[in-house]
């Protein structure tokens, strides 16, 4: 009898296991494959061979790059090299990337940015954050945007026990921002049991220098974040549900459903064309290639616009698609004045011309 009973308990323990690998498999899309949507007028970004995970770009044209995300689980091309800042001119006819200098102080040899925004202040003074894994702790570091020697200085170390896994971030003041956390717990292990169980635990978290609070949980697996043009609504990226979470901003900072877009793809950063308020996506359609990296089989790339979001049947549009033969991995993708930019997690980064 104790042996039946033993059997039967292994046997139903197996079977959990089982279900907990299919949905993660299907959480993940590992069947998928792509067809490809190509652009004319694309080349790939000298000088970008490790990835450009997350762009932001200014209303003058500069678009700022974090370039060189080392993260658990996920190949790397430069392993033992640090991450930067890589800034282009779009107004130029033939922008090029080039590195941005970072004042004295502040620990090169550990920066390993993630996600990124910007801020332009009252007076024009230009912020840029940077989600930073150093050591893979997590910390959100505050740069001023020096123009004239296209330099950054470094203004700020934020940390804080309610920011355990920062993935990507959205400047709403000089020292305030939304972040999302992807993960609840931040060791390597727990973050992985997190994720095979699919827990729900994680969250939207907004900080200032004076209150720092969570304003929205449940998710998967929240990832890229941004604002609407009007500063109203909040989107919410989660990667392994496959959705964008429409969010209303509220006088205290909250944020309230408003809806949520269902996609056929995992959904990493998310961009704002400030002309139309159309939202572009860098997706993965096959997230299982994404950290079982095979070069003979590499992870695809898609970018989705979305249009009129707030509608009941929105727009979805893919503007790119490709195999992994052009890029791997895309994660973002930003549009300046007809031009755009498509990075990627660890792989190269494509500029085209519309």
């Amino acid at each position: 009898m104790g042996r039946l009973v033993g059997l039967s308990l292994l046997g139903i323990a197996l079977g959990l296991v089982g279900e907990r690998l299919l949905a993660l498999r299907n959480r993940l899309k590992a069947s998928s494959e792509v067809e490809s949507v190509d652009l004319p007028n694309c080349r790939l970004v000298k000088g970008i061979e490790a990835g450009a995970e997350d762009i932001d770009i200014l209303p003058n044209g500069l678009a700022f790059l974090s370039v060189g995300l080392k993260y658990p689980g996920l190949h790397s091309f430069a392993p033992d090299k640090p991450g930067g800042i890589l800034m282009m001119d779009l107004k130029d006819e033939n922008p090029r990337a080039l590195e941005l200098r970072i004042s004295r102080g502040f620990n090169l040899a550990s920066f390993n940015p993630h996600g990124i925004s910007t801020f332009i202040d009252s007076d024009d003074t230009v912020y840029l954050f940077v989600v930073n894994h150093p050591e893979f702790k997590n910390t959100v570091e505050i740069f001023k945007f020096q123009e004239e020697d296209n330099s950054l200085l470094h203004l700020k170390t934020v940390r804080h026990e309610l920011l355990p896994s920062v993935n990507d971030i959205i400047a709403v003041g000089p020292a305030h921002f939304y972040a999302t956390n992807d993960h609840y717990f931040s060791d390597p292990f727990l973050k992985y049991l997190e994720t095979y169980l699919n827990l729900h635990w994680t969250n939207v978290v907004y900080y200032s220098p004076n209150e720092v609070k969570v304003v929205a949980e449940g998710f998967d697996s929240p990832n890229g974040i941004n604002i609407s043009p009007d500063k109203k609504y909040i989107y919410v990226a989660d990667i392994l549900a496959h959705e964008i979470h429409v969010l209303e901003k509220q006088h205290n900072m909250n944020l309230t459903q408003v809806k949520v877009l269902k996609l056929d793809t995992l959904v990493d950063n998310l961009s704002v064309d400030p002309s139309s308020g159309d939202i572009l996506v860098g997706c993965h359609p096959n997230g299982q290639k994404l950290f079982i990296y095979d070069p003979n089989n590499p992870p695809s790339s898609q970018v989705l616009r979305i249009q009129n979001i707030l509608a009941e049947k929105p727009t979805v549009t893919i503007v790119y698609a490709n195999n992994g033969s052009v890029l791997q991995g895309s994660s973002v993708a930003s549009v300046y004045d007809r031009k755009l930019l498509i990075g990627t997690l660890y792989h190269r980064a494509l500029y085209c011309e519309l």
